[in-house]
């Protein structure tokens, strides 16, 4: 596991050049994102050529995880997870996934501006958290061959000792301080990587950097000794509800907030899967319910409002009585305009009564459970905007952090809408009802 004290220290850069220069070298690799982030997964799924899946204790179950490791390491040679925000943030915390799973952790400290206090900072992660399992450390943006030095030096001799059984836990290397290879951000996280014609000329910068360092340079063997083992698990069994159905999917750059394992979920439940981009003004395809997921309708707004033969299909399937679930950004075209940062008003499509206006902070953050009449639906929220609308909610989704508050749940007809982002394989059935006519 790839974590670190804190977000932007480099996690995301570190997991993509491991998996990048494993790649380059023929391995199979596989990379897995801790927390229910839609961005990082981008860059890795370039990086590794494989799809990426989200691993969280709260929304998948210590059960789901152990069975998508299992599957991922039949076919793998080396397997990535990136962690998230800091190594103890959240409830429940990277740390708490590598401590439950028996998976090394390899800490990213951004050392720039730092020299002694590094030491300070990898005693920490490693001590602050009994039994938690440890790979070394790697520094990031460091200025110099003196200054990796340095860092190097103020790591306590204890940190860099031998572990039981001989494992050598200590100093992985440095990374230079390198604008080349950044990888760029906006309000939400990192830019998504399809974006950016020279993503993949920046993966290789990153795995060319990472292979003259200790973690880059060792082999199939020095990789072994971080093993974890993994028993396949029981099968769950679903149920297909949406066996015969078409699902049409929202996929361009404005509704690009989509995990794998909710198109896997959908699939598993029986419906078909197709896809269309409102930004491209494409129809929406012939189908019996339709998905809105997140993204970026804000960077967009001019392309959507203008998407006429899109809205009109969609309003024609709405008064067909055909489900619609729209999620975070997926809603929000859905109103009757958004207001951009610069105060510019954007007329939307107007299918639901109600306008959105861009915030310069972040409105929502965390876990969230919907207690639907089919049971607990988990997810999370994430957005920068806030809605007003006439709509009086149909119900309201429990914050799953002691720190969140709710999210309204509003229908109009078969518009199921809100900013609650879903992970379906919390619940199946309770999915199902998202993309049938009648009330979930």
């Amino acid at each position: 596991m790839v974590a670190a004290p804190a977000s932007g220290q480099g996690k995301t850069t570190v997991t993509a050049a491991l998996a990048r220069l494993h790649a380059r070298q023929g391995r199979r690799v596989r990379v897995f994102k801790c927390g229910p982030d839609f961005l990082d997964p981008h860059w890795h799924q370039l990086a590794s050529g494989h799809p990426v899946h989200n691993l969280d204790l709260w929304l998948n179950g210590e059960a789901d995880i152990r069975a998508r490791l299992h599957e991922a390491a039949l076919d793998s040679d080396l397997i990535l997870i990136e962690g998230v925000m800091g190594l103890f943030d959240g409830e429940p915390s990277a740390a708490d996934l590598a401590v439950k799973l028996g998976i090394p952790v390899l800490a990213v400290i951004d050392a720039g501006s730092m020299a002694g206090t590094f030491g300070a900072l990898v005693h920490g992660l490693r001590h602050y958290r009994p039994g938690l399992p440890w790979a070394g450390v790697l520094a990031n943006r460091v200025a110099s061959d003196g200054h990796e030095k340095m860092l190097q030096a103020s790591v306590r001799g204890d940190d860099l000792g031998v572990e039981p059984g001989g494992i050598d836990a200590g100093w992985l290397g440095g990374l230079r301080r390198d604008a080349d290879f950044a990888l760029p951000e906006r309000h939400l996280g990192l830019t998504v990587a399809s974006e950016l014609p020279d993503a993949m000329a920046r993966l290789d910068a990153l795995a060319d950097a990472m292979s003259a360092t200790p973690l880059g340079r060792l082999d199939a063997t020095g990789w072994q000794r971080w093993a974890v083992s993994f028993e396949a698990q029981p099968a769950r069994a679903v149920v297909p509800l949406l066996q015969g159905r078409t699902v049409a999917v929202a996929r361009d750059a404005a509704f690009c907030f989509t995990y794998p394992a909710n198109l896997d979920a959908l699939r598993a439940l029986g419906a078909e899967l197709v896809f269309f981009s409102p930004v491209a003004d494409e129809l929406v395809p012939d189908c019996d319910a339709v998905w809105l997921p997140g993204g970026y309708p804000e960077l967009h707004a001019q392309a959507l409002a203008g998407s006429t033969r899109c809205r009109v299909a969609l309003a024609a399937h709405i008064a067909a009585g055909k489900a619609v679930w729209a999620e975070c950004g997926g809603m929000m075209p859905l109103f009757d305009a958004l207001t951009l940062l610069d105060g510019t008003r954007v007329p939307m499509w107007g299918l639901l009564p109600g306008e959105v206006a861009m915030q310069p902070r972040l409105a929502a953050l965390g876990p969230q459970c919907w207690d639907t009449a089919r049971g607990e639906l988990r997810g999370h929220t994430f957005h920068y905007s806030v809605t007003a609308t006439p709509l009086v909610p149909v119900a309201h989704t429990a914050p799953g952090s002691r720190f969140g508050r709710p999210e309204a749940i509003y229908r109009q007809g078969p518009v199921r809408a809100s900013y609650f982002h879903a992970w379906f394989t919390s619940n199946p059935e309770a999915t199902a009802q998202l993309f049938l006519p009648e009330a979930a």
